[in-house]
């Protein structure tokens, strides 16, 4: 079944349909002056013979090539004579050739490589990202499809993802070797001491503000034999080692407090590895919190909260998480551009995208001209064709015209010499 093409833009179509036969004018009426001049000088001798044998070879070398150039396109005079009309009758074996020709040298990977490389991507993507009405133009539109994104997210979608993937996944997972290793790892980089610092701060700011209370819940517990005054002095006594012993903490990096928790931790995360005891409680552990049906509920109501505020930020064109966006874009861009190591990165990474594109995909993007070509109408091809480059084939008509002439005249010149 065939298909028309598609048509292109009529007012570009209409000026090379005018350019063409501009150019078939031209040609046809150096024919048509080489005929005459023939006819006119026909049987004379002396130097219009000379006339003659160039106006009859120009004559020849005219038609043939114009024979030539019509035969590619349809049969010339309307005869259907062998080996014509070759691009309507054999479109096939064109988008076969043409799909070849651009797989071998265009959609190769050295050459996709060498070409992407060469074209300083990152480097142009950098200098545009770091200008502020690029960058702004970037932010607005991620914002945009962001906001979208949140919008069309329904909390029934989010509550059987958690349901019925992210639960299932968790129970049937162990959870102590990824505790286990998590755990080693932020205790061997003392990521964890940022956390104790700020704990220890509060309960040493807690202490110094409400030693009433303190003294209270001490009091509660002393025994109820002993005199007034002496629990009094003991339980204020207590809150000033404690206020002491917080503040040692706090101010030594070293303490014995903080290496006890540093051991306890390590001790801990190489249980959830190895002791199948603690492992063991640990699954009990997660069992008993994801087996709560409060879980996906204060879930979806944390998630509901965070959407809310990010969509709030977002619809602000002059909002804090707008301009840091638009400042962290341009900053990339700036790194793009005078960061040699990570612009090479970014090259090497965007040629090996390209490459795997073109290996993957590439015999599936050169099919693609083969298939359309042989559901195109092969006269209407032909004519699309034609219109395309007919005006530079019209100059084949004209160069055989006169190098036909110009070879008519040095044949007759020697055979006058012979």
């Amino acid at each position: 079944m065939s298909i028309p093409l598609v048509a292109g833009d009529p007012a570009a179509e209409q000026e090379r349909r005018r350019a063409l036969r501009r150019m078939r004018a031209v040609a046809s009426s150096l024919l048509v002056i080489a005929a005459i001049v023939y006819v006119l000088t026909h049987g004379d001798g002396g130097a219009w013979g000379y006339v003659n044998a160039a106006a009859e070879a120009s004559m020849v070398g005219a038609i043939a090539d114009w024979f030539a150039v019509t035969a590619l396109f349809r049969h010339p005079l309307g005869i259907p004579i062998p080996h014509t009309a070759l691009i309507p009758r054999k479109k096939e074996m064109l988008g076969r050739g043409l799909e070849e020709f651009v797989g071998e040298n265009f959609l190769h990977a050295g050459i996709v490589r060498e070409r992407v490389e060469s074209a300083e991507v990152t480097v142009r993507v950098g200098r545009w990202l770091r200008e502020e009405r690029h960058a702004r133009r970037v932010v607005d539109e991620a914002a945009t499809l962001v906001h979208l994104g949140l919008t069309k997210v329904r909390d029934d979608d989010v509550r059987a993802l958690v349901e019925e993937a992210i639960l299932p996944r968790l129970r049937s997972e162990p959870i102590s070797p990824v505790a286990g290793s998590l755990l080693a790892e932020v205790v061997r980089d003392g990521a964890h001491h940022g956390l104790v610092d700020l704990v220890v701060e509060e309960g040493y700011r807690w202490l110094t503000l409400h030693g009433d209370t303190f003294t209270d819940v001490i009091a509660e517990r002393a025994p109820w034999w002993a005199p007034e005054r002496l629990n009094d002095a003991v339980t204020r006594r207590l809150h000033t080692e404690a206020v002491r012993w917080m503040a040692d903490i706090r101010d030594d990096p070293r303490h014995s407090a903080r290496l006890a928790l540093d051991s306890l931790l390590a001790q801990l995360a190489t249980d959830l590895l190895e002791d199948a005891e603690t492992q063991e409680r640990a699954e009990r552990l997660k069992e008993r919190i994801l087996a709560q049906p409060a879980l996906v509920d204060s879930g979806l109501s944390l998630w509901t909260g965070l959407r809310t505020a990010l969509r709030d930020a977002l619809e602000d064109p002059e909002g804090a998480v707008r301009r840091r966006a638009l400042t962290e874009v341009q900053r990339f861009g700036e790194l793009l551009v005078t960061d040699a190591a990570l612009r090479e990165r970014f090259d090497r990474r965007v040629a090996d995208a390209a490459v795997f594109a073109i290996e993957r995909y590439g015999s599936e993007l050169t099919t693609v001209i083969t298939t359309t070509i042989e559901k195109w109408d092969g006269d209407e091809a032909a004519r699309k064709i034609e219109l395309h480059v007919g005006r530079d084939l019209q100059f084949i008509r004209i160069n055989g015209t006169v190098v036909g002439g110009l070879v008519g005249l040095l044949i007759h010149a020697i055979s006058e010499v012979l």
